[in-house]
């Protein structure tokens, strides 16, 4: 097995890694964000409070989309099995 076939398989997990995660991220942080200005422009300082609305959105953008992501987690893991012969030849 060549260098650069580890490097670019290691390229393609992490970049698999960035692209399933980013939507549950990106949510996760604009919600507590924005419930961040709320608390401090209303002076609450209640730790729990972010909690239920960063659920209930992480619970909405996975059932949105929670398909794609596992289709293209598939999608991955298939093209990983089908490159497994080319690997060690």
């Amino acid at each position: 097995m060549d260098i650069s076939t580890v490097v670019d398989l290691g390229h393609q997990a992490l970049w698999m890694v960035v692209l399933i995660s980013s939507p549950l991220l990106g949510v996760s942080l604009g919600v507590g964000l924005f419930i961040g200005i709320i608390q401090a422009a209303t002076s609450i300082n209640e730790q729990t409070l972010s909690f239920i609305p960063k659920l209930a959105a992480l619970a909405i953008t996975l059932a949105l989309v929670g398909g794609w992501q596992l289709a293209t987690l598939i999608d991955y893991t298939r093209g990983i099995f089908q490159r497994i012969p080319t690997l060690f030849v």
